[in-house]
């Protein structure tokens, strides 16, 4: 027997009833606001198949639902016999005899009550009498919604193994038992655990490699722009081997038939007219959107979940969606679209900051690309030029890469004109000539915030202009690496001599930002939401070297029954899982003691950390597992027969189906940004035990993986991926612990 909550008739089942085996579920409560007994308590017994016999001492006890309300529920076939039942009260700690309410018994039939309502009346004593009320209530529900029920009637009853375990906390003292001699144990080499990797970022790439492809210097433009390895990395051709040519500006924008969505990962028709476009608010797979046309003050319903406006609402929820939608109703029309322009001298971490910047604007839902000077000029001009090439008294030098800076201008906007939402404009744009050049061709089509990279720092500058020699396609060619040093030292005095700091317009500047170790940042004429959350971000990036490592909860006891989401405890696999896990961090953070162990706040994440000791744990709600809703404890085999259009809608678009009462995938990414920021800003090692969605959704982040692909990411059980943050970028590695 057990509680749970009622259902009406017509919602029970999917194709009637009697055919999927519906049954009665029936609740009999008892009322009494004077109830005296406090030793009393209420039974319920009668005929089967409620008890199977009249006798007292078998009667089944209702539970006080409130101070004045005790209420039984039960389960009976609608075709049951008639049942006959009445109330009695039995004394709770004496063996004195029961009270039956006084008249006849009472007839169940079909989930109805036969006779009159009446009072439950129980004789007390000679002269004194005990009247409750009395409410009976039949509703037909399918099994599964019964079995749901009693799944979750009895795993409120078990209470949490972690419940005493505060918020932040630290094992100080280690655990024995596992170590020496365990199944637990690991081998002393972690490589032995490693699993091959082909995925392309696990190595280093240079970060300007990885910008967009010029698509007005290439033979097959559509083909190059749009095609993209897995990794996010170009398909481009070697410039010795492809001839390249510049069309006229005016031909530009010829091709606007077909834009790809980087953030969203999808190939969409473009509106031929502007007047056309329509504001777009995704509310999940099956829930209308709402469209406002600016031609109308009134609100309609679209249900065509595939178009695509001109300037589209990011594929976001939450904030990032509610700010997108202001911006558009209220902000002047260049404002939907904005160039982050890059300012600063060689080797201060311009193209670094684009690609971070722009894997964090494409993981929020903004359609973002990082147009690299630096490549047009390799793809135009070779890769040849001295330092001399770039002296500001030479004028050649200056109207070649003044000309490159204007095409891949003129690609961004065209870009940003077939719908894009944020370019990155990565280049040094160190004077005020080249500045004023961009911000009148931006003019009535974007807006321009410059971002203004200073560093100070002679050893930081030394070991970029290292890294950059040894992984440039400049220097390539170069056999002696410090002739080639010495050649970017030349050119970077060139650029010193005739740098001009930002001044005008919009702008940011990150001083002495990198190390991590304070610095500053100013801002001049920046508002709007998306600006002030870029703003946020740089406060919190730096270049200091650290791994996080990403691991799910050992396996559940809902893992191993199938069921989606619950709060069950580890089973012996996942038991096992927890203490190899605790071995394994002990060897990889065995001299960094400054790192600290992330979990959710549900049991099967905390027991996972609990044999990690000497660091210290902190719970975020923000890493629980995706909300099911209604779906939670069931399987998906159960929601495929019972809920056949939910399933079919989260098959369909697995990233925005939200669950009936629960949340979507663009909703986790949104409660995950305060995790995201706090470990770009953490300076020590993390350990984050989370959950499938999570881990899917941040792993997506630092591996710069489109977010039509989040759902699909694979991130098995007892598996560690280390991600290792520092100035190269973001380089990957996994170990597999046990099957």
């Amino acid at each position: 027997m057990g509680t749970g909550t009622s259902k009406d008739s017509d919602s029970s089942s999917h194709g009637g009833e009697d055919q999927a085996g519906g049954q009665l579920y029936v609740s009999l409560k008892m009322e009494n606001h004077k109830f005296k007994g406090e030793h009393l308590i209420p039974h319920i017994f009668g005929s089967a198949p409620i008890v199977g016999s009249w006798d007292s001492y078998k009667a089944l006890s209702m539970e006080r639902e409130s101070t004045s309300m005790w209420e039984l529920s039960f389960v009976v076939p609608p075709n049951h016999e008639v049942l006959d039942f009445k109330f009695l009260l039995k004394p709770k700690y004496s063996s004195t005899p029961c009270i039956v309410e006084e008249g006849p018994n009472r007839i169940l039939t079909g989930g109805t009550l036969k006779g009159d309502a009446r009072l439950a009346l129980f004789r007390l004593s000679a002269d004194d009498v005990l009247e409750c009320r009395v409410f009976i209530k039949a509703d037909r529900v399918s099994p599964f919604d019964l079995a749901a029920s009693w799944r979750a009637y009895r795993e409120n009853l078990q209470p949490s193994t972690v419940r005493g375990i505060p918020d932040i906390s630290i094992n100080s003292a280690p655990e024995t038992g596992f170590e020496n001699g365990s199944s637990a144990s690991l081998e002393l080499d972690l490589e032995h655990y490693v699993v091959p990797s082909n995925v392309a970022n696990s190595g280093l790439v240079y970060a300007a490699n990885l910008a967009e492809t010029p698509r007005s210097m290439t033979s097959s433009s559509s083909s190059v722009a749009s095609s993209r390895h897995a990794s996010g990395s170009d398909i481009f051709c070697d410039i010795k081997e492809t001839e390249a040519f510049v069309p006229e500006p005016s031909k530009l924008y010829s091709h606007a038939g077909m834009v790809e969505s980087k953030s969203a990962g999808t190939v969409s028709s473009l509106q031929k007219q502007e007047s056309h476009k329509s504001l777009f608010v995704d509310r999940g797979v099956g829930s209308p959107r709402l469209a406002k046309s600016p031609n109308s003050s009134l609100f309609t319903t679209d249900l065509k979940l595939d178009s695509e406006s001109k300037n589209a609402i990011p594929a976001a929820a939450g904030a990032v969606a509610a700010a997108a939608v202001a911006d558009q109703m209220l902000g002047p029309k260049e404002d939907r679209h904005l160039a982050i322009v890059l300012v600063g001298l060689p080797a201060r971490g311009k193209t670094f900051t684009a690609a971070k910047l722009t894997r964090y604007l494409r993981w929020l839902g903004h359609d973002t690309k990082h147009f690299n000077v630096g490549k047009y000029r390799r793809l135009k001009l070779g890769t040849n030029q001295s330092a001399d090439f770039f002296r500001g008294d030479n004028p050649e030098g200056i109207e070649a890469r003044n000309e490159v800076a204007a095409l891949a201008m003129e690609d961004m906007i065209a870009w940003m004109q077939e719908g894009g939402q944020v370019g990155i404009f990565d280049a040094t744009n160190s004077t005020r000539q080249r500045r004023n050049m961009l911000m009148k061709m931006a003019e009535g089509r974007c807006k321009i915030i410059f971002l203004e990279t200073i560093c100070k720092d002679e050893r930081i500058i030394e070991r970029n202009i290292r890294l950059k020699v040894q992984q440039s396609p400049d220097y390539a060619d170069e056999t002696d690496f410090e002739a080639g040093c010495r050649d970017f030292r030349n050119r970077l005095a060139n650029y010193e001599k005739a740098y001009e700091p930002v001044e005008e317009g919009s702008y940011i500047k990150m001083i002495d930002m990198v190390s991590g170790h304070g610095g500053q940042i100013q801002v001049n004429n920046i508002s709007g939401y998306l600006p002030g959350r870029i703003v946020f971000f740089l406060v919190n990036t730096h270049l200091t070297p650290r791994p996080i490592l990403l691991t799910r909860h050992g396996e559940s006891l809902d893992n191993v029954r199938g069921r989606i989401g619950g709060d069950s405890v580890l089973s012996d696999a996942g038991e096992l899982y927890a203490k190899k896990l605790a071995n394994f961090v002990e060897k990889r953070l065995k001299s960094e003691r400054a790192a600290s162990i992330w979990t959710s706040t549900l049991q099967r994440s905390i027991l996972t950390a609990n044999h990690i000791v000497g660091f210290p744990k902190i719970q975020w709600r923000s890493l629980n597992e995706i909300n099911a809703g209604v779906c939670d404890g069931m399987t998906y085999e159960e929601v495929k027969r019972n809920m056949p259009e939910e399933y079919e809608s989260r098959k369909k678009d697995k990233l925005r189906y939200r669950y009936p009462r629960g949340e979507s995938y663009l909703d986790v990414i949104q409660r995950l940004e305060p995790v995201l920021i706090e470990l770009e800003r953490q300076r020590a090692p993390v350990v984050v035990v989370s959950h499938q969605a999570v881990l899917r959704a941040l792993y997506a982040y630092f591996a710069d993986r489109p977010l039509k692909e989040i759902p699909h990411i694979e991130v098995p059980l007892h598996t560690i991926i280390e991600i290792q943050m520092g100035v190269s970028g973001v380089q990957e590695k996994k170990y597999k612990l046990m099957d």
